[in-house]
């Protein structure tokens, strides 16, 4: 089990747990604003995933889905050993957090996905257009080719296309933003490390909050798997006047819609 999560912070001391997984091209920074938000009500526990602090001494190093989803059973089981938790999660954090929660039903309580949903069904990607296909290939795969590179010329890569999709990092930390993270991309369209085998959609057992970004050129869901997913009056489905970062792009609210849909802690 990859337990190398020296990132792990835990914020407040309320009697549940939050756990916040980022995607690219972040790091447990990405919620700041969030832990600010929960802390007094919540213990807010986030780390950054192995290879996403581009500051680390060493080569680039790609992951197997099993070790991620390995390092967030013990982070969970570390911050939260008798308890399940809250999962929020962004962008492949919600791949990563979504595998864990299927295979651990009973560590979780609820799931908060922010921007993707059912990426890796057929049913997305039979809704894609021509269009987001070529843009959704163009930036992956500039992104992959970036990690194999490596060095200053991948970081560079990877710094421009994080431009060119707005990344608020990019504005308030670029140099937080580089090769290293690209792994996952690599994965998903090489097959390395075992490439995204073992990933489904989407099929929690425990109630769900999905939001999304409305100002996006394309969506990572399907219609269909939202309306399947609304139909469980448990669950909550919306959509905000935001891209693809909801939680730095709209964060008053995205807190009040997650304080009236999660119970009190």
């Amino acid at each position: 089990m990859n337990l190398d999560v020296p990132s792990l912070t835990v914020t407040g001391d309320g009697p549940g747990t939050i756990v916040m997984c980022h995607g690219w091209p972040d790091t447990h920074h990405l919620w700041d604003a969030q832990v600010a938000h929960f802390a007094p009500r919540w213990r807010c526990a986030r780390f950054t995933w192995p290879g996403f602090d581009v500051s680390a001494p060493g080569p680039a190093v790609g992951h197997r889905l099993d070790d991620l989803v390995d390092t967030l059973a013990g982070v969970v089981d570390r911050v939260s050993p008798d308890r399940p938790v809250v999962l929020m999660l962004h962008d492949w954090g919600c791949l990563f957090g979504i595998t864990y929660a299927m295979r651990h039903p009973q560590r979780v309580s609820h799931v908060v996905l922010l921007d993707v949903g059912d990426v890796v069904s057929g049913t997305y990607r039979r809704s894609l257009t021509a269009k987001a296909i070529a843009m959704t290939l163009g930036y992956q795969l500039w992104l992959a080719l970036a990690w194999s590179l490596g060095g200053t010329l991948g970081d560079r890569m990877t710094r421009w296309m994080a431009g060119q999709l707005r990344a608020p990092v990019m504005k308030t930390a670029p140099e937080r933003v580089g090769h290293r993270q690209n792994y996952p991309y690599h994965m998903m369209w090489f097959r390395s490390h075992g490439g995204l085998h073992g990933a489904a959609a989407p099929r929690m057992a425990c109630p769900t909050f999905f939001a999304w970004g409305e100002r996006k050129p394309f969506m990572f869901h399907s219609g269909e798997w939202v309306q399947a997913l609304s139909a469980d009056p448990r669950n909550r489905a919306m959509a905000f006047p935001t891209g693809h970062w909801i939680m730095q792009q709209a964060p008053e609210a995205l807190h009040a819609a997650l304080d009236a849909w999660l119970p009190a802690p």
